[in-house]
């Protein structure tokens, strides 16, 4: 019985100390926020507590395109397209609640329809009445329900690799995200995210590689272990799936720009057909040669459709 006992401590000894040896400690906000939060980065305070990380750049005088990032990912993903449109549109990006330097928020809801809420409260402090909104994965599905529930505000949809339209039962998910649902191992995702799974998760939907860069995945690693984040993370995971975009398509109105890379492997491109066969009068444009990320993996080309598009359609 000693010698079991011994055993057992020793092999719990070794695990404790395997997890110390692992674990990330969370970044303060404030040390990434010296880091990331470089001109013309600003934060804008909402009536409930949340001090968003937001971005505005481009002629005051010009249509507002509002740019909605994905699960897991941060503003900065569109900077490709920022730095190509911002001579025509007024382009905003803001890091949404639980994630990049806005992390996690007072009111403490992350489902589907508190981010289109979240996105309406940052639109009105910064004065915009109507406005062009376009995400990106679970930022498409945000941005397709702000324009089912908010027709009025939006005078053009762009939806990049979106959520919302599966065309057929969902793959399984990426070992992260299932692990955040599983007991005990979700427990120690709050302590270990190694940067190895940072690189493997994003070189598993970006198919033209120059695209995963060592500045992309640091930043993302860097996000992802913000003071708050990971937990965040956990609570969001763990949200119940709708139908809600599905169930009300038939409610957007604004001219729609789908955009798809042939090769996602998250979200299949027969999604885009959905989506363009549901949206009276979209246009779907789709990618050979890429993955996930359309507007970094061939972002002259797609910010390239986005202006045609946003030009063709525009309404004086």
């Amino acid at each position: 019985m000693r010698v079991f006992l011994i055993s057992v401590v020793a092999v719990l000894a070794a695990l404790l100390g395997t997890f110390f040896y692992l674990s990330d400690p969370d970044i303060p906000r404030a040390t990434l926020e010296a880091k990331y939060a470089t001109s013309p980065s600003q934060f804008v305070l909402l009536t409930d507590g949340a001090r968003v990380h937001v971005r505005d750049r481009g002629p005051r005088n010009a249509p507002v395109l509002v740019l909605i990032h994905g699960n897991q990912l941060s503003l900065f993903t569109w900077e490709p397209w920022a730095s190509r449109l911002d001579d025509t549109f007024r382009v905003v990006t803001m890091d949404l609640p639980g994630h990049g330097l806005t992390g996690a928020v007072p009111s403490g809801d992350y489902t589907q329809e508190g981010m289109v809420e979240f996105v309406k409260a940052v639109a009105d402090q910064l004065g915009l009445g109507q406005f062009i909104i376009g995400g990106h994965s679970m930022g498409g599905g945000i941005a397709v329900r702000f324009a089912e529930t908010y027709p009025d505000r939006v005078t053009q949809l762009i939806l990049v690799d979106a959520v919302g339209m599966p065309s057929k039962p969902p793959d399984p998910q990426p070992w992260v995200f299932r692990a955040l649902r599983a007991p005990v191992l979700n427990q120690v995702l709050l302590h270990i995210t190694p940067r190895p799974m940072v690189a493997q998760t994003l070189n598993d939907v970006i198919v033209r590689k120059s695209a995963v860069t060592d500045e992309i995945i640091d930043q993302t690693w860097d996000f992802a272990r913000m003071t708050g984040t990971r937990q965040v993370a956990f609570v969001r995971h763990g949200l119940p799936r709708n139908t809600y975009i599905k169930d009300h398509i038939g409610e957007v109105k604004a001219p729609t720009l789908i955009l798809w890379g042939e090769e996602d492997r998250d979200i299949p491109v027969a999604d885009a057909h959905g989506f363009a066969n549901t949206i009276s009068g979209s246009k779907l444009i789709t990618y050979p040669g890429t993955g996930h990320f359309p507007m970094d993996e061939i972002p002259d080309q797609s910010a390239k459709d986005v202006r045609a598009f946003l030009l063709a359609t525009n309404k004086p």
